[in-house]
């Protein structure tokens, strides 16, 4: 992570905000020049005018015609802040909100998959997105108060310096009670929010397990309740013990910071004045009233400015996970520009590949093979033997550490990576259906895939008399996540849908991972036949337990612990006898029937 620039975080968020929405960025200017304006015209000017215009004995119509100026003043700048806060605010904040947080998705989506799986990438991505639309308009006002509260403490110094100069020291008061003090306790906020991020997420994570359906029968029937509410006690005390570890210095700096921001200062004034009006008796009424006017309102403008330099400050410290995430090169970005791929696939080869997140244990190891075009392959291998892995270093997903994957004879990595991708169908066993039509889970926002494709898809699992029976056919709603009449499909039927998009999907290589999982025998031997024939027009590889649903691929990988053990055919692996032929049988015997 970089190191905190707090007010150069605020600048990064006003240029993001310019780029967003200008208007956003002009009426805030605007806002905020109008709210300095009046303490300076009115309180100051103003009033300084009315009490000497008093004392030099002006006649009521010259005070009245200059009260009435002043007034029409004051509601021209009303009307303003109105219009702004009542319509420009909250529709510039909508399209500030949807902007920014298209291209914080877009951010995440091309980042690699490595990043969601790294720890503190996630809890920093997790910070980036945390209000982050609130934490860009709140930089942009930021900027605007620091310039102009500036420039108005500057005008309201000198005003209070033209009256008495001794006053001015008084500033010094809220200078060491903001700078230094509010300082500390801004950092303390920052170092309080990062250690509480894992707990929130816990939490967060909780409260969705408790109201998504997803979850209700196993709260009811079983004690697994019992489990997330100890996760949420768990969470809720290491939040309370994150609270008490930064409350003392919370409190003295807070304590300090308010001591020196307001009683010394105020009072302070008060006092000076009262003493100079009574004891020393230089001042008069007229002009106590002036002094403590001006005095107490350039008080004000110099706590508000800063009183908004620590807020940009403690702004930054949250904007600085933003800024870090946006700013993150992607080792394999989606927007990768290269080589465009022929369609015509000839052959896949790994190429001595390895792979591993942590040096001492490899994922991956070595491993080659070649696939040829228009070929069936099956993998095999019991659970960790790397084939899941194997299929997303083939969609570079991940790299190799080591070996390199070529398609046609040319490294992947010199293709551009979303052509590239096109040319796979794919249907991961840890599969997912989004709150969406049925016929965009199928077609995953393809859109030259026609309606005719998807019923014939659906059709091939065996999932297309069930959308049917459906109200809206292939255009009802999955899930109840935004639609109470949403459909919620059993699990073979889910499963069944999931693999109508590869079906779908007009690419060269088609792949399943682990496709009968949840299907029963007879719904499992026709989806096999319909892979099957997919065969004759695309280079297909499945990934399958059940070994009985593989004996038909034109070739069988075995893979155990990263490393291709085995490979042939069916017939050729039972006669070598080796781990396939022992997995086969033992699988085998189950199938049989005891009388």
């Amino acid at each position: 992570m970089k190191g905190n620039k707090s007010l150069g975080n605020n600048l990064y968020a006003f240029k993001l905000g310019l780029s967003i929405s200008p208007k956003r960025v002009a009426f805030s200017g605007i806002k905020t020049f109008l709210r300095y304006f009046e303490w300076l015209f009115f309180k100051i000017f103003f009033i300084r005018y009315i009490i000497n215009a008093i004392m030099a004995e002006k006649t009521f119509k010259e005070l009245a015609t200059v009260i009435a100026i002043f007034c029409g003043m004051f509601l021209i700048t009303t009307i303003i802040n109105t219009y702004y806060t009542q319509v420009l605010e909250p529709l510039t904040a909508t399209d500030i909100y949807q902007k920014l947080y298209k291209r914080l998705f877009a951010k995440a989506k091309n980042v690699e998959l490595k990043c969601f799986e790294d720890a503190e990438f996630y809890n920093s991505y997790t910070m980036a997105i945390d209000n982050s639309a609130d934490r860009v308009m709140s930089g942009i006002d930021s900027v605007f108060d620091i310039v102009f509260g500036v420039i108005a403490g500057f005008i309201s110094l000198y005003a209070l310096f033209t009256i008495d100069k001794m006053s001015v020291l008084f500033i010094i008061f809220p200078m060491i009670g903001n700078f230094f003090f509010g300082k500390r306790l801004n950092k303390m906020y920052g170092k309080r929010y990062e250690d509480n991020v894992l707990n929130d997420r816990k939490t967060q994570y909780i409260n969705r397990v408790m109201y998504l359906s997803d979850y209700a029968k196993e709260m009811r029937l079983s004690n697994v309740y019992n489990i997330v509410k100890g996760q949420y006690k768990e969470a809720t005390d290491d939040t309370v013990d994150v609270m008490n570890k930064h409350s003392k210095d919370g409190i003295v700096n807070n304590w300090l910071q308010n001591v020196f921001t307001f009683p010394a200062v105020f009072e302070g004034i008060m006092l000076y004045s009262v003493y100079r009006a009574m004891i020393s008796k230089t001042i008069g009424i007229g002009e106590l009233a002036v002094m403590f006017t001006i005095m107490d309102t350039a008080s004000w403008i110099i706590f508000s400015m800063y009183r908004n330099i620590v807020k940009a400050m403690e702004n930054g410290v949250y904007l600085n996970n933003l800024i870090n995430f946006m700013e993150y090169k992607e080792t394999i970005p989606e927007d990768q520009t290269g080589i465009i791929p022929n369609t015509n696939i000839e052959s896949i080869e790994f190429r001595n590949v390895t792979f591993y997140y942590k040096e001492d244990a490899p994922l991956i190891q070595n491993l080659s093979f070649t696939i040829k075009g228009g070929e069936t392959i099956a993998f095999c291998g019991h659970n960790g033997a790397g084939k899941t892995t194997i299929l997303k270093l083939l969609f570079r997903l991940y790299d190799p550490v080591e070996g390199m994957i070529l398609v046609n004879g040319i490294n992947i990595k010199e293709y551009e990576l979303k052509s590239y991708r096109r040319l796979f169908a794919t249907a991961f066993q840890d599969y997912k259906v989004f709150g969406t039509s049925i016929f965009s889970n199928v077609t995953m926002g393809r859109e030259d895939i026609s309606r005719e494709e998807v019923q014939k898809a659906l059709r091939k699992t065996g999932i297309l008399d069930a959308v049917n029976q459906c109200t809206e056919k292939e255009d009802t709603v999955l899930t109840k996540e935004f639609n109470q009449d949403g459909v919620v499909f059993s699990g073979g039927q889910t499963q069944k849908l999931v693999l109508a998009r590869v079906f779908a999907q007009p690419a060269e290589i088609k792949i399943f991972d682990e496709p009968s999982s949840a299907l029963d025998p007879v719904a499992e031997y026709e989806l096999y036949q319909n892979i099957l024939k997919e065969k004759q027009e695309h280079t297909m590889i499945f990934i399958s337990h059940r070994l009985s649903s593989v004996k038909d691929a034109d070739r069988i990988m075995m893979f155990e612990h990263g490393k291709l053990i085995e490979e042939g055919t069916h017939a050729e692996l039972m006669q070598s006898n080796g781990k396939y032929a022992e997995m086969y049988m033992f699988q085998a015997k189950n199938y049989l029937i005891v009388e």
